[in-house]
This record gives structure tokens, C-alpha cells and sequence, in this order.
């Protein structure tokens, strides 16, 4: 049986799917604008930035949710995803620059930076508590049965 999100889990997923949307959007003018008419300057330097705003939207979207979640329950398994994804994320990049520090890996990342580690995590760190609960909600059944 499913349950009604929150009221903050439905803020949360309206300004989620906002930051999405224009990361998206951003992301394809910008990248479609380097491609046949790169600016130069300061031009190209704000276009560049445009795309990673939603991401720090994103950022900010998550840390509103863990401000107005009245859960106490919930808000504990976010904050623990939230953790989980930031361990994750810097375990990741600390590795990855020293194989970059002593030439075993190239400069650059081609594109997998800290945000996109991060939500890899997040989605493992979402994955992990599920199971985690999965035995946590066996136990409950198993305490109302007798």
C-alpha cells in the first residue's frame, strides 16, 4: 500500500523536477552554443556556469527537504543517504586525483566530477536503506502478527 508523500516531499519534487527541467534546457543551449558559435570572454565564462546552477539548485532542493521534513524517521534515512552519497563522492574523487597526481590517469575527468559521484551515491545510499528498512519493516510484521 502506497503512502501520501509529505508535504515537503511534494515541494521537494516540484523544485527537483524544476531544477532538472532547466538543467536540461540549460545544458543543451549552452553546449549547442559552444558548438557553432562559441563565445569568448566573460560571455563564454557565464554561459559555461549556466548549466551548473540547477545542479546547485539541486543542492539546495535536498537540503530544504532535510530543513522541512517533520519525520523525524525520514528526515534520519535522508540525512544517512545524504551521508552515505558525500563518503561515497569524496572516497571517488580523493582516489581519482591521486592517480592523477602521480600520472596514472590523465588530467580531466571527462566529464565524472564531485556532483556526479555525489548522486551516484545518493542513489546507493537510497538503495542501502531500503534494504536496511526492508528488515525493519519484516520485524514490524512480524511483532504485529502475534
Amino acid at each position: 500500500m502506497a503512502t501520501k508523500p509529505s508535504p515537503a516531499m511534494r515541494r521537494y519534487l516540484i523544485r527537483l523536477t524544476t531544477c532538472m527541467t532547466l538543467y536540461v534546457v540549460l545544458l543543451f543551449a549552452v553546449t549547442s552554443l559552444f558548438r557553432h558559435a562559441p563565445p569568448t570572454g566573460a560571455l563564454a565564462w557565464g554561459a559555461a556556469v549556466l548549466p551548473a546552477l540547477p545542479i546547485l539548485g539541486t543542492f539546495w532542493t535536498i537540503f530544504r527537504l532535510l530543513e522541512e521534513e517533520t519525520d523525524e524517521y525520514i528526515r534520519h534515512m535522508l540525512v544517512r543517504q545524504s551521508l552515505f552519497a558525500t563518503a561515497f563522492c569524496l572516497s571517488i574523487m580523493t582516489v581519482w586525483e591521486f592517480l592523477q597526481n602521480y600520472e596514472v590517469l590523465p588530467p580531466g575527468n571527462g566529464g565524472f566530477g564531485a556532483a556526479f559521484f555525489w548522486f551516484t551515491g545518493l542513489g546507493i545510499g537510497g538503495m542501502v536503506n531500503a534494504l536496511a528498512t526492508r528488515g525493519d519493516c519484516a520485524d514490524d510484521d512480524e511483532e504485529a502478527a502475534e
